[in-house]
């Protein structure tokens, strides 16, 4: 225990000494928000990384994959499917160079869909960072059974990612994802073939589990898999948190290179999260994780090498402490990025327009703060990781992704338009739980990803048609003139 103990003082230790030498560096808005426009395609292959894989992977997708084998794959493909998109929007991105998505709908669209896509986007990224807290209060429950509930840890994760994320802005949370991308990569990928080893090599973990587990579609329907492919890739398509780092690259040819070290190390990593919770499902077939499958990566950390040698015992705890120093990089990246909206969407552009950079600081560290708490009151009433992040991923998926592609893609994309598809795609996503047992099982039995996605693409699509088209100097940013 003392080894788990020592491993995470140490790893959180290290992510506060990054944070605070990223602070002096930190004098104005950009600097805050951007980084200063300042950060290399080495870093920001490892911060994207970081901030993409988090709880949704390291719990939901990793209890998939204990539940029902390498079916769990769906949700991770969606995000390489957008990836292979994004690699021809990065550098687009970089030329617009502004600080937010609402900026980005604003000088394409019109005021009413910047105010919309901040609502969009604190629903969403709230949500996401509600189930990081989650996640980071579980694995210390697991660490200190005896000591932190998983609520209290929900509220010790909080407070150290409220904290960690005010000290120095998008410098603090980049730097912090070099070295949490980097510990978590080479630790994730050392861990496996020990513990298929472990487990008796891959034919016995083959042997011990059920053959649709090792199926394309495994046993689950296409359309469930559906369910969890577009979510996840329509969310990649227009994540704020994404486009704010490409904001942040020293130039166009280093957002563009980043995205295929991106691309890179999504494939390897999240297919290595999914292998190691089926080789876990194979190892810990009952017992405690099998009541609480979400926990099975942190679970082999702990009791995967537990009889081992000291250095195979040193690697579990590495494993354990690269998933908690994932969550709370993920956290950080998702607790941030709505903090921008509501100082640069809200605060400067209609409250206060001539604020100084100092108190532009102050009101984003407070906002941090505020939607810190947000988050961790979310994060109270959440039982299903998996379900929360398909919920947040529907929200951004339905109302902001096809408007913010229809930006760069579509000249024909009118700004009534963009207002319609964002507020009907946040309607129907928000309110589908209490809709759907009044519909036809054959719809109200399914995720809200579909009737959300169709209801905003009509509207997209329809409203763009009968309205005035966008002059070319509205475009000319977008390089769709």
């Amino acid at each position: 225990m003392n080894l788990y103990v020592s491993v995470l003082a140490v790893i959180v230790f290290t992510l506060l000494t990054v944070s605070l030498a990223r602070l002096g560096k930190v004098k104005t808005k950009a600097d805050y928000l951007v980084a200063g426009r300042s950060l290399p395609a080495f870093v920001l292959i490892f911060t994207l990384l970081s901030s993409w894989i988090g709880s949704g992977s390291l719990l939901g997708g990793a209890e998939n994959a204990y539940n029902h084998g390498f079916v769990a794959l769906w949700q991770a493909g969606g995000g390489w499917a957008g990836l292979l998109l994004i690699y021809f929007i990065a550098p687009r991105a970089r030329k617009f160079a502004q600080f937010t998505i609402p900026d980005l709908l604003e000088a394409r669209y019109n005021q009413t869909a910047r105010v919309l896509g901040v609502i969009a986007i604190l629903l969403t990224y709230t949500a996401i960072t509600s189930y990081q807290f989650i996640g980071g209060g579980d694995i210390l429950h697991l660490i200190f059974p005896d000591l932190v509930t998983p609520i209290l840890g929900r509220y010790i994760l909080a407070a150290f990612v409220i904290v960690f994320t005010m000290i120095a802005g998008m410098s603090s949370v980049a730097y912090m994802d070099l070295f949490i991308g980097l510990l978590a990569t080479a630790t994730m990928c050392l861990a496996l073939p020990v513990l298929i080893h472990r487990a008796g090599g891959w034919p016995a973990v083959h042997a011990a589990l059920p053959e649709t587990h090792f199926q394309v579609l495994g046993d689950l329907s296409f359309i469930q898999c559906m369910e969890l492919f577009l979510p996840t890739c329509l969310l990649l398509l227009g994540n704020q948190s994404m486009y704010q780092k490409f904001f942040s690259a020293k130039s166009e040819k280093d957002a563009r290179t980043a995205v295929v070290g991106w691309i890179i190390g999504t494939v390897i990593l999240e297919t290595v999260i999914v292998a190691i919770a089926v080789t876990g499902s194979a190892l810990f077939p009952t017992g405690e994780v099998s009541k609480a499958p979400r926990e099975i990566l942190a679970y082999c950390g702990m009791h995967g090498f537990g009889d081992a040698s000291p250095a195979l015992r040193l690697l579990g705890a590495l494993l354990m402490g690269a998933i908690f120093a994932k969550i709370i990089s993920t956290a950080n990246n998702w607790l941030f990025s709505p903090a921008t909206n509501l100082v640069n969407d809200i605060y400067v552009r209609y409250v206060n327009p001539k604020a100084s950079n100092k108190k532009i600081l102050i009101v984003s560290r407070l906002m941090v703060v505020l939607l810190g708490v947000w988050a961790l009151f979310q994060s109270l009433g959440t039982e299903s990781v998996l379900k929360k992040a398909l919920y947040a991923y529907t929200i951004y998926s339905a109302a902001l992704t096809p408007v913010i592609l229809a930006a760069f893609f579509w000249r024909r994309a009118t700004a009534a338009a963009a207002v319609a598809s964002i507020a009907v795609g946040t309607v129907v996503t928000v309110s589908w739980e209490f809709v759907s047992p009044h519909l036809p099982a054959a719809i109200g039995h399914r995720d809200a990803i579909f009737p959300a996605l169709v209801a905003s693409l009509i509207c997209l699509v329809a409203v763009s048609l009968t309205t005035t088209a966008p002059d070319s100097q509205q475009l000319k940013p977008f390089g769709v003139e």
